[in-house]
């Protein structure tokens, strides 16, 4: 084990790992972030909506990001797997998968959220080139063009509403029973918006970008973009299995600041919550960071850490 101890160890490394790094790096707190290098977003172009950055790809944000914090030299990077998590509040030690032990006062999970495997055939192909699972990031490249909605349910009646905003041109495959509501579906059909309840066959493309949606009862759709409500698992099981409360998203529950039910764990980012925007999760970790900071500060003025 190392004997080091470090003020915050962070889990993840994203936009909100990466922004609570900065934040705690330049309010001088030894930093340890352990991240796999697996973001999510990879296998989209460009990140969109955040400001100074539209249109930057996952991999130049991180990139920009890492060698900014590099200015501050209490923050260090390692490129590994938190296996497990031990310890309480003011010594956690984190074991990596490759065999290293992190001792840290505080413990921030940012490891935000995994898709599930794509189980329609031809959507791994378009995925983050065509096909989008948010039209705030990717609507406006949208715009105009003959979508397909692939969803069901509350969640098909709420993307109905939301992509109009970028397209009047727009079919909803809801590959399977429609779990409508009577109320839903008339609403549907008020918008005269085309909803088919037959299993996608396979999603067609070329180069990734997408042409048709053919069903398996043999109807054809059209299309130059997709947008689907995506099936998401949690980044990791740690933050759980250390006794965080989890809610029925799968997303760690944690207050304004990012305070989960366990002392001295904090979360931010996709892990933390629903609303799955770059500039959203940075904030987050930015927050979470200070809360951190503050804390940290706290414990030392008080004499209950010393440092």
């Amino acid at each position: 084990m190392s004997e080091q101890m470090h003020d915050v160890l962070i889990i993840g490394g994203g936009p909100a790992g990466l922004n609570a790094a900065l934040v705690l790096g330049r309010a001088r707190k030894h930093v340890v972030l352990i991240d796999e290098g697996k973001p999510r977003n990879r296998v989209t172009r460009e990140s969109h909506g955040f400001l100074t950055r539209d249109g930057v790809s996952p991999s130049e944000f991180r990139r920009i990001a890492r060698e900014q914090i590099s200015v501050y030299p209490s923050v260090s990077f390692v490129e590994d797997t938190a296996a497990s998590v031990t310890g309480v509040d003011g010594d956690f030690q984190i074991t990596t998968r490759q065999g290293t032990v992190y001792r840290s006062k505080k413990l921030l999970f940012a490891v935000g959220k995994k898709d599930s495997p794509l189980d329609i055939n031809g959507l791994a192909d378009v995925y983050g080139k065509s096909a989008f699972v948010c039209p705030y990031c990717d609507g406006w490249e949208l715009r105009d063009q003959p979508l397909v909605v692939i969803a069901k349910g509350a969640g098909a009646a709420h993307l109905a509403k939301v992509i109009a905003g970028w397209s009047d041109h727009y079919t909803i495959c809801t590959h399977g029973p429609d779990e409508l509501t009577d109320e839903q579906r008339q609403e549907l059909e008020e918008h005269n918006i085309p909803v088919f309840s037959s299993p996608i066959h396979r999603i067609e493309s070329n180069e990734g970008m997408v042409r048709q949606v053919v069903l398996e009862d043999g109807k054809v759709i059209p299309c130059t973009g997709i947008f689907f409500a995506p099936k998401l698992v949690s980044g990791s099981e740690l933050p759980g299995a250390m006794g965080c409360d989890i809610n029925e998203a799968g997303s760690v529950v944690i207050d304004a600041f990012g305070k989960t039910s366990v002392p001295g764990v904090y979360s931010a980012g996709d892990a933390a919550t629903e609303m799955y925007q770059v500039i959203a999760a940075a904030s987050m970790g930015a927050m979470a960071a200070v809360a951190i900071n503050g804390e940290l500060l706290n414990e030392r003025w008080a004499g209950i850490v010393k440092t």
